[in-house]
């Protein structure tokens, strides 16, 4: 198994009205951060006092590190991975898009390579493991095929071709939508821009490394994984009826792989790719039935 320089990620303790035993991790989509998932995640953990949760930072997001070392898939699952060690058992990770990936990765490399002492003591103490992914297809793709113009691939082209500074956060809003994209989009990404020493704002995250990191997640298959699970995972796969996320051929293979294992769920909910924002009560039903109190 390859091997990775983790480094130390940027969480958000969601506690629990309770003594949580178990924590659920979840992961944001690229070009977003743990926080974007807030809601979702206090609102779990009030209906299950036995669980808390942490909202990641995944590398190069966030208040985590920029500029990382080796960015992949592979690498954001390690980090993830040494996050765990450092935990009480945790039982589920939920991702969005990339953080759905990086989730996958992370279970195969936990649970199929026992000498990962990264996760070793919070998979003992935890099985199974329940991964949901929301709207995160888990197969090979080429970028070409997604590059519509809200894409994130299509996103971080347009970012390349801003200036490096604005004068204000309203600025880099304003230069966002004149390039086609919604004001919301613009707010969003907004999010990540900071003060830079002369007054203005910048976008704070790399690009170069956000780009491997989604070369990196386009280039893996892991349906083998959800095809056969190790005893110990369970996979809980989302899908936003609108999104481009899925073909029609995968959204079939992805029912008829719940349809015949025990271990794999399959729902499609009624919303495009934003599904924590479109339908959080259907995404919420969906956690509470199928991670357990």
């Amino acid at each position: 198994m390859d091997t990775f320089r983790s480094v130390e990620l940027a969480f958000e303790h969601v506690t629990s009205p309770g003594r949580a035993t178990q924590r659920l991790l979840f992961l944001h989509g690229m070009l977003g951060r743990g926080a974007n998932l807030r809601t979702i995640a206090r609102r779990f953990v009030d209906q299950r006092p036995a669980w808390d949760a942490w909202l990641v930072d995944l590398r190069g997001h966030g208040a985590s590190p920029k500029g990382s070392p080796e960015p992949s898939l592979a690498a954001a699952a390690d980090d993830v991975l040494a996050l765990c060690s450092r935990s009480i058992p945790v039982g589920a990770i939920v991702g969005h898009s990339f953080g759905g990936k990086v989730a996958l990765q992370a279970a195969q490399r936990a649970l199929l390579h026992p000498s990962n002492q990264a996760f070793e003591r919070a998979v003992a103490l935890a099985q199974p493991v329940h991964v949901m992914t929301i709207d995160s297809n888990p197969g090979m793709r080429r970028p070409e095929e997604v590059a519509g113009r809200d894409s994130a691939l299509s996103v971080i082209r347009m970012l390349r071709t801003l200036p490096r500074q604005f004068p204000s956060r309203a600025a880099f809003v304003d230069a966002v939508q004149a390039h086609g994209l919604s004001r919301m989009l613009a707010q969003w990404l907004a999010q990540s821009t900071e003060q830079s020493t002369d007054g203005g704002v910048r976008f704070a995250l790399n690009l170069d490394e956000l780009q491997a990191l989604l070369a990196s997640y386009f280039a893996e298959d892991l349906w083998p994984l959800i095809e056969q699970p190790p005893s110990s995972l369970r996979v809980h796969l989302i899908i936003g009826a609108r999104s481009s996320s899925y073909s029609t051929e995968d959204r079939e293979r992805a029912q008829a792989l719940a349809a015949n294992s025990a271990q794999v769920t399959c729902d499609v909910l009624p919303t495009d790719h934003w599904v924590h924002a479109e339908d959080p009560e259907g995404l919420l039903q969906r956690l509470w039935i199928h991670i357990p109190s």
